[in-house]
């Protein structure tokens, strides 16, 4: 179960920083502010810290 949640969780993470990677390229290219593009960057890479975090609890507690 536990392996199937940190699938979905990387396939959330994955989604996100490659939506906000075009959103960005879209957004730039019509000139309009590219601000929610990064705010998705960052989201993704703040998970991903969460996650590697988690991940390590978890192979220290086991």
């Amino acid at each position: 179960m536990i392996v199937i949640l940190f699938f979905l969780y990387g396939l959330a993470i994955v989604g996100l920083f490659i939506a906000g990677i075009i959103t960005i390229i879209v957004k730039s290219s019509n000139s309009q502010p590219v601000k929610l593009g990064v705010q998705m960057l960052i989201a993704s890479v703040v998970l991903v810290v969460i996650g590697g975090g988690a991940c390590a609890v978890m192979l220290a507690n086991s």
